[in-house]
């Protein structure tokens, strides 16, 4: 499942853009996939995607999940991004904390990830990132077992 848009989608559309992120791995490491879903500030979803990423761990497929939305945000032309507020919802507290800078990155993988996400932070207005329940999360995990399962089926 690369990518499911349930509608056109338009950035210019919402100044507050709600975004909740998911990876997980069968088998840690294992096969691995990340997944975002976008709403807009009523709630409504406006496009979710999922992305195969090969064996490697969940710690690392979490992060991808991040970076996944701000790529496919990225894609939409002629919108100022800097007039866009992201809201992040995470059902990984070691990510959300990582992110946060509560906690240190000591993994040299991971830093590399984070490197990546601070880049396109400054292409952004305000960003927060804050953790959830995994069952308040169900949307963006279903779209990372989903392209899981179509992934594996195809092998």
């Amino acid at each position: 499942m690369n990518e499911a848009k349930v509608e056109d989608f338009n950035p210019n559309e919402t100044k507050n853009l709600f975004v909740f992120t998911d990876g997980g791995s069968r088998g840690n490491p294992g096969p691995a996939a990340s997944a975002c879903v976008v709403k807009d500030s009523a709630g409504k979803v406006r496009f979710m995607c999922g992305k195969y990423l090969g064996k490697t761990t969940n710690n690392i497929a979490e992060y991808q999940g991040v970076i996944l939305a701000y790529e496919e945000i990225g894609k939409y032309p002629k919108v100022n991004f800097l007039e866009v507020d992201l809201s992040f919802s995470l059902d990984s507290s070691l990510v959300v904390n990582q992110l946060n800078g509560k906690f240190k990155v000591k993994n040299e993988n991971i830093r590399a990830l984070v490197v990546q996400i601070r880049e396109y932070e400054a292409k952004f207005g305000s960003i927060n990132y804050k953790f959830i329940p995994r069952e308040k999360n169900e949307l963006a995990d279903s779209v990372v077992n989903k392209t899981l399962d179509e992934q594996l089926a195809g092998s």
